[in-house]
């Protein structure tokens, strides 16, 4: 069985390969879109919005509620690919962690 030394040694090194791959997920990049891409979201796997492209031919007062739903289809389809890429940065991560049978990480 591992000493107390050694099982602290181990929480902080869990630790500090979490704090790094949270980082990390704030500089990759998703895009959701929408309406056949008329209007695209950019976000970071993360979930932090970077951008709001809309296609000019959707900029007509009569267009309104359409653009309304294609833009929140497209931030949907933007968070859906962020937590994609979120689940699978983090489970590279947790896969490199020599953990004990049974030990789940909080994510």
């Amino acid at each position: 069985m591992n000493s107390i030394d050694d099982i602290l040694k181990m929480a902080q090194n869990v630790q500090a390969e979490l704090e790094k791959a949270q980082a990390n997920l704030d500089t990759i990049e998703v895009e959701g879109a929408s309406g056949g891409g008329l209007v695209k979201v950019r976000a970071s796997a993360k979930g932090r919005i970077i951008g709001v492209s809309i296609d000019d031919s959707l900029l007509d007062v009569s267009e309104k509620q359409m653009l309304e739903d294609l833009i929140t289809a497209a931030f949907n389809d933007a968070r859906a690919k962020a937590d994609a890429v979120s689940g699978e940065e983090m489970g590279k991560m947790k896969s490199g962690i020599p953990l004990p049978p049974g030990f789940k990480l909080p994510f």
